[in-house]
């Protein structure tokens, strides 16, 4: 496997399955988007348009608006999105909650102790 990947991986009874950080981003970005009121993902999580210039480690690891800390036991996701205006950021934000976690782990097996939304915008569209 690449040394610049990370995996989680799963000890099933006939083997190991190792399912890369890519795959569980995907997934919580197609269950977000999904969400009533979400009107699309953050690339920038925090960093300074510098960082992203030049191109710092935290800049391009959260270019999907996903940033995935993988433990032993579980996953803890943190989603930076932008919501629709006239929604209820809290609704909004606990619906994107429940729709990544279910959708993490049923596609993977993969036990999800939190999922963080952080709202860095109103689109008026």
């Amino acid at each position: 496997m690449a040394d610049s990947k990370e995996y989680m991986t799963l000890t099933e009874e006939n083997g190991s399955i190792h399912i890369a950080e890519e795959v569980i981003a995907a997934i919580a970005v197609g269950a977000v988007r999904e969400v009533e009121g979400v009107s699309g993902m953050m690339t920038n999580l925090g960093g300074s348009v510098t960082d992203l210039m030049n191109n710092k480690k935290n800049a391009q690891k959260g270019a999907k608006g996903v940033k995935i800390d993988m433990t032993d036991t579980a996953l803890v996701l943190d989603l930076y999105l932008t919501v629709q205006y006239g929604h209820a950021i809290p609704e909004v934000a606990e619906n994107a909650q429940k729709a990544v976690s279910s959708a993490i782990e049923a596609m993977t097996g993969c036990v999800v102790s939190a999922v963080n939304i952080h709202v860095g915008g109103v689109t008026l569209a």
